[in-house]
């Protein structure tokens, strides 16, 4: 075979492997990756940069490539389980993408045991014809010790878990109370009352809020105070708390446990706004009229004092029930209560109007006990307590994103823009193949979504549907170049409201109050970006390729460096979230895999999920988990992808297997270590969306019983992306009456008017 020169160029990325052996190179240009073959992994490791030659293209069309030159070995530590086999000590990789077992000198196992979980550091790298070697570096202990699976994945995912000295010795020096020294230049709001509404289990409180009654122009509205913790006021730029919150960039949510990203001291103490104690705070001071558009807004420091802290569920109780015995208790309450029940209304037409997209989801919760064993998995129930905070947030969120384009300086935006071009054709496609009488636009606006996903709500492939639309979206980012929210229909949207647990909004507190104070924040030497920031890069030049941007010119002149700099730490935080979305999704499949371990054999009737070119995923409808039917466990016969219509078609019976239909199967295998539940079919149940058609077909002439798929690329995308609900992701709601209440004047309101925001491209 003759290569043509052009592929003989060396191209350089990250190794990323093994996979049954297999391989293939991220490529830093970002133009698709380069197969590796099982021999060319022998001297390579998962994360290992090389230098690779395009030699051929396989017998799938995949680029082949030949590794010419190893750049870097990445200092990364091995997590996995001691072993001792035949005199030999060796350490099995939790991780399967190393392929290769680490050989342990005796003298080099420490205090390990056979069995037990340690971690690793490489002391020889591996080579074409051995075994890399290495050395016990720390035991994490046996494998069902209670939270292990946290340990596995803090160093798995290498999430900073523990803070540095220089941070806790600075964090002891805090004061553990507002002074009186911290008061000045600020709004006594100490007299509103201002109350918090979070989760049952929730330890830090960021945001609180108040809300009356206010004429507006000259017909009705509500003034609504979005009080959020004033963490810049503690941890001042380029500090040690700072470094250490900025490494880690957010707080990583686990199953009983939170790797919080400031010190307990501020995130459940000093900046945590809780009841019955004074606390600084930043305030977004916001007038509603009747149709639910910010009329004017202002945001100033101020001392609060909450006068409550409040559940979901207690709130969800008393807005259904005001004479029932949740609102007897919290009599003096019940009023402000139904002030934010319709400005919440209010704010959910504006919403409507927007077109924003909103769809209906299940999330789960697990459920563990004392030991941190599994109980259960849950459905997370969303109330309409839920929803009137998230509306609140929202607002907020904007205001501040608004202000910061007005006030002409740097900062962050929340930036989601629409499908990539690929994407959209796929579900163009997609719509048509149904026969919905629903088009996308070359340049689609949300509320075409929106209305797709309104009109088929009540189809009995709503769910397939809705799942299509929701993939064809593209992750949220933090950037300094602003291009609007598409799923929200924002023209311009940022995170104000979680400093204690996102860095970007701590950011944006601090150019707040620059402007506020007419002068210009300045970003200190951060640390240099770390591989999960170098991935993300790569991955957005890949995805941009061909993308027309929008993005608004800003409206300040940043110098080419600081720009550098904001985009810099743009991606860093982006990347550390979608980072501590890993974590928090690979100790959840742990734990869900050691759960299903207990339930081999029996069935369970689920749902397809997804679907690819080597079988479906389903989910459980009992249980919320998700397992794999191999394609092998379809029936003799051969299947086809359909792209289009997103579902597995065999060949003789035409038989269908696509999202959203119905099976029944069997729990077949359980592997925890590669955190994967294999299922079996029993029998297929009622097609819930696209008909199980038997249509007569031609017989292959190849072997009986062989199973095959003749597509090769593999359709599963992952949705882990898409944010966990927190208060600034919104879904459905509904609305109350009103009493009035005063709230204390402060400074004149800020005099843009926001109106009715239109959608924009994310």
């Amino acid at each position: 075979m003759t290569t043509p020169s052009s592929l003989l160029d060396e191209i350089e990325g990250s190794v990323q492997g093994h996979r049954d052996g297999h391989g293939f190179v991220l490529r830093d240009d970002g133009i698709g990756d380069i197969y590796l073959p099982p021999n060319e992994m022998r001297a390579v490791l998962h994360k290992d940069r090389v230098k690779v030659r395009i030699v051929r293209q396989d017998r799938k069309g995949r680029p082949e490539g030949r590794v010419v030159e190893i750049v870097e070995r990445p200092v990364h530590p091995i997590i996995g389980r001691l072993l001792h086999e035949s005199g030999i000590w060796i350490v099995a990789p939790e991780d399967k993408r190393y392929g290769q077992d680490v050989l342990i000198p005796k003298l080099a196992i420490g205090t390990g045991k056979p069995g037990q979980v340690v971690v690793v550091e490489l002391t020889e790298p591996p080579a074409l014809f051995g075994q890399p070697v290495g050395r016990v570096k720390e035991v994490l202990g046996e494998i069902d010790d209670p939270g292990m699976e946290i340990e596995i994945a803090v160093r798995k995912y290498s999430v900073p878990h523990e803070f540095s000295d220089a941070c806790i010795g600075l964090a002891r020096t805090l004061p553990d109370k507002v002074r009186a020294q911290d008061k000045p230049n600020r709004i006594d709001l100490t007299d509103v009352p201002l109350v918090t509404i979070d989760g049952e289990d929730a330890r830090d409180f960021d945001d609180a809020v108040y809300c009356e009654p206010a004429k507006v122009g000259r017909g009705k509205g509500w003034r609504l105070l979005v009080a959020i913790a004033d963490v810049s006021h503690y941890v001042s730029t380029g500090s040690a708390i700072d470094v250490d919150a900025y490494e880690r960039a957010t707080s990583v949510y686990f199953p009983r446990r939170v790797i919080p990203m400031l010190p307990e001291k501020l995130s459940n103490g000093l900046c945590s706004l809780n009841p019955d104690v004074e606390r600084l705070c930043m305030v977004c001071d916001m007038l509603v009229n009747a149709k639910g558009d910010v009329h004017a807004y202002q945001f100033y420091p101020a001392v609060m004092f909450s006068h409550a802290r409040f559940t979901y569920t207690e709130v969800a109780a008393i807005l259904a029930n005001t004479r029932g015995p949740e609102a007897s208790k919290r009599k003096e309450r019940v009023d402000d209560l139904l002030n934010l029940q319709d400005v919440y209304k209010a704010l959910l037409a504006s919403r409507a109007v927007r077109g924003a997209v909103d769809f209906e989801t299940t999330e789960t919760q697990i459920v563990c006990d004392e030991s941190g064993q599994i109980e259960k998995i849950v459905p997370r129930t969303r109330n309409e307590a839920h929803r009137l905070i998230e509306e609140a947030m929202l607002a907020a969120n904007v205001c501040s994103a608004d202000f910061i384009e007005h006030g002409k300086h740097p900062g962050l935006f929340r930036v989601h823009e629409g499908p990539t071009p690929e994407k959209k054709d796929i579900l163009r496609n997609y719509l048509k193949a149904l026969g919905l009488p629903f088009g996308l636009s070359d340049d689609p606006k949300p509320g075409e979504f929106q209305k797709i996903a309104q009109a088929t709500k009540d189809r009995p492939d709503a769910q397939q549907i809705h799942t299509m639309l929701l993939r064809s979206m593209q992750q949220a980012i933090y950037t300094p170049m602003n291009s609007g929210h598409f799923g929200l229909a924002y023209e311009a949207y940022t995170h104000f409201t979680s400093p204690i647990r996102r860095y970007p909004d701590l950011l944006v507190h601090r150019v707040i109050k620059a402007i506020l104070t007419r002068q210009k924040y300045q970003l200190p030497a951060l640390p240099l970006p770390g591989e999960a920031h170098a991935k993300l890069a790569k991955r957005l030049q890949k995805n941009k390729a061909g993308v027309k941007m929008e993005a608004s010119a800003p409206k300040t002149q940043m110098s080419y460096a600081e720009q550098q700099a904001w985009e810099a730490a743009g991606l860093h935080c982006s990347a550390n979230e979608r980072r501590a979305d890993e974590a928090s999704r690979d100790v959840e499949a742990w734990l869900k895999c050691k759960y299903m371990r207990e339930h081999l054999g029996e069935e369970y009737s689920g749902v397809v999920t997804s679907v690819t070119t080597f079988g479906i995923f389903v989910t459980l409808d009992a249980m919320y988990v998700e397992g794999l039917v191999h394609i092998t466990e379809l029936g003799g016969e051969y299947f086809r992808l359909d792209e289009v219509r997103q579902e597995l078609r065999g060949e003789r019976t035409g038989i269908r297997y696509a999202i959203g239909t119905r099976v029944q199967i069997q729990v077949s295998r359980v592997d925890l270590d590669g955190r994967k539940i294999d299922f079996r079919l029993v029998n297929g149940l009622e097609d819930m969306t696209a008909r199980s058609v038997r249509e007569k077909g031609s017989v292959s002439k190849e072997r009986p019983g062989l199973v095959r798929s003749e597509a090769t690329t593999p359709l599963r995308e992952n949705t882990a992306g898409q944010p966990k609900r927190r208060k600034d992701h919104v879904r459905e709601r509904t609305s109350g009456p009103a009493t009035a209440k005063k709230v204390p004047a402060s400074k004149t309101l800020y005099k843009k008017k926001i109106g009715k925001v239109r959608s924009s491209k994310r």
